[in-house]
């Protein structure tokens, strides 16, 4: 065979064998494209129940939309090849970010899943108590287990959820008393907690008859030596009306300021959006501060497909947004819920000029 045949041959084969490997090969990362939004003023497609429904104060007619914005993520024991890798590096609706950043090591899909919905209810409790601080009606506290470490004591025998009313027979009432009643025993002693079930305290079944004594043996910590049991105490509020907050195959912390807004939406006479189309993103805390959130850009063009006018970003977010902006989405930076609400003020109002802007 002729030198440059040979020559040609060898390169066409070696061509194919690279791009072989492309297909095959599989690279550490995740992919992210923009899911879909829900009003939080409207109703759940899959049951036609309302999103967010008032129960024992009076409610008022809302109009237009404040949607909440999600993003798909591919699945954790998902790896593109090299191939879908660059073809997702180059659309515009599709973010690929290293696998470890949305999925620590270790985490499987079921992990993920549990997490997501852990931090979607303490959402939807922060977003009850950040409306209700905001119109001046007062919230409760009571205690509570937060969440169970895999592997310890506790697990399978406390939930997250679960309310606890005392340890070893006494009374508590915040975090701080949970750990040293623990403490107070040798590692290998037993805790004796009484709770009452989160399954009972949904029910609403009467408190002194849903209280359950769980006995949980402890080990010892490896940090501190001393006695663990493996759960993490925290504070659920309590209001004085009932406000449920329903979406199914949601989680994450994203749509607390959403939630927030909506909540007010219902419980004013006043139309906050006047008709418009508002969505929007960003965790909220127990006194309204809004927080960042992660998947920026998909969540934007999520907004817009849905056809949003305004998108409420939070203020750490407004750098990356303010790259990868839709065409006719006007970004409207939020840094606490009363500024959202001022900001929806302008909206209904036509004073869009004085809104806050992600560029200032």
């Amino acid at each position: 065979m002729p030198r440059r045949s040979a020559t040609m041959l060898a390169a066409t084969l070696l061509l194919i064998a690279l791009l072989c490997v492309s297909v095959l090969m599989k690279v550490p990362y995740t992919e992210m494209s923009p899911g879909p939004t829900y009003n939080t003023l409207g109703v759940q497609e899959k049951t036609g129940t309302p999103v967010i429904t008032v129960t024992g104060h009076e409610s008022y007619p809302v109009s237009g939309h404040l949607n909440m914005t999600t993003v798909q993520v591919t699945g954790a024991k998902y790896e593109p090849s090299l191939v879908n890798a660059v073809v997702g590096w180059l659309r515009d609706d599709v973010l690929v970010v290293p696998h470890d950043n949305v999925y620590p090591k270790g985490q499987t899909d079921a992990d993920a899943k549990k997490q997501n919905a852990e931090e979607f209810a303490l959402s939807e409790d922060h977003a009850r108590t950040a409306a209700l601080t905001q119109l001046g009606i007062p919230v409760g506290n009571e205690l509570i287990v937060q969440s169970v470490t895999a592997g310890a004591p506790a697990e399978g025998r406390l939930h997250a959820g679960d309310r606890i009313v005392a340890v070893d027979g006494a009374p508590v009432t915040d975090a701080e008393g949970v750990a040293k009643a623990v403490t107070k025993h040798q590692p290998g002693e037993s805790v004796v907690f009484t709770v009452v079930p989160m399954a009972k305290d949904a029910a609403k079944t009467d408190p002194s008859a849903a209280r359950t004594d769980i006995t949980v043996p402890t080990v010892k910590s490896p940090d501190t030596g001393s006695a663990m049991v493996g759960i993490r105490p925290g504070v659920r509020h309590t209001y004085p009306f009932q406000i449920d907050i329903g979406l199914q195959d949601v989680g994450g912390p994203s749509a607390g300021l959403m939630f927030s807004l909506g909540i007010i939406d219902k419980l004013t006479p006043e139309d906050l959006t006047g008709g418009r189309f508002v969505a929007g993103t960003g965790t909220i805390d127990d006194a309204g501060k809004v927080g960042p959130i992660g998947g920026i850009s998909m969540k934007l063009i999520a907004a817009r497909d849905a056809g949003a006018e305004y998108f409420f970003t939070p203020a750490a977010n407004c750098a990356e947004a303010g790259k990868n902006t839709p065409s006719g989405l006007t970004l409207v930076k939020a840094e606490t819920l009363d500024g959202a609400l001022k900001s929806l003020e302008q909206i209904r109002s036509g004073q869009t000029s004085a809104l806050p802007s992600c560029a200032k």
